[in-house]
């Protein structure tokens, strides 16, 4: 056989690998009950579900005011806060182009790029008293790599809540299992009286995700501020 030949049979042999694989997606897709209700509801994908039901846990939309949300793409969880939170202000930001949803400000851009968080905070016109962030970075195929390279955006997140979040917010992000959790639970836990991880039913099995709940924010006081040998560190709850 040629060398020409070898690579031709190659190709059709991870053709074949692909196209299996896609079949798999298009099965897993067709059985799942949570993508026929997100068709039959009008949300844009099956994430709005995993809003929802760690709504209906943590009660977080309630009296959200100003909402963020962060990997807002394709536009599932604004449309969940803006039904269950009509009254609020939304800036959803992305770097993937998103369809305009009623009611949100959607910015184009790079999360981590140095201008995102004072663009977020121009266009929402106050302090958010609810971030959100969906966001998981595109993967490479190693798993290590894969899982730190999330955990970045997923800590810039934290970092931005903290930064902006008015007294007595939240902050809700998906997560990887995996050791960079514990260095993002312990800054999470010197800011918010509660920090608690769930996953939603709607959440599929097999995925690694989980989501941090992290409510009752507390500003850190300047450190001229400070009771002499006070502490902000809070005490978190159990879950």
């Amino acid at each position: 056989m040629s060398r020409g030949s070898g690579d031709s049979d190659r190709r059709v042999r991870h053709a074949g690998k692909r196209t299996a694989s896609s079949a798999r997606w298009l099965e897993r897709q067709l059985n799942d009950p949570y993508v026929r209700q997100a068709r039959a509801a009008g949300y844009r994908s099956r994430a709005a579900f995993k809003l929802i039901e760690l709504d209906d846990r943590f009660r977080l939309l309630g009296s959200a005011r100003r909402v963020v949300d962060l990997g807002i793409a394709p536009g599932g969880w604004s449309q969940v806060v803006r039904q269950r939170a009509p009254g609020a202000r939304i800036v959803g930001i992305d770097l993937l182009e998103t369809a305009p949803i009623d009611g949100v400000t959607i910015l184009q851009m790079d999360f981590m790029a140095d201008a995102a968080p004072a663009a977020l905070e121009a266009a929402l016109g106050g302090a958010p008293d609810l971030v959100l962030s969906d966001m998981a970075a595109n993967t490479v195929g190693h798993k290590q790599t894969d899982h730190l390279r999330t955990m970045g955006l997923v800590e810039t997140a934290a970092d931005f809540a903290i930064a902006t979040l008015a007294p007595g917010g939240a902050f809700v992000a998906k997560v990887l299992a995996g050791g960079t959790d514990a260095a993002l639970l312990a800054l999470l836990k010197r800011h918010f009286a509660t920090v608690r991880h769930a996953k939603p039913p709607a959440s599929r099995k097999g995925s690694s995700e989980w989501y941090v709940v992290a409510q009752r924010f507390k500003p850190p006081l300047p450190a001229d501020q400070r009771p002499e040998g006070a502490s902000q560190e809070a005490e978190p709850a159990a879950d």
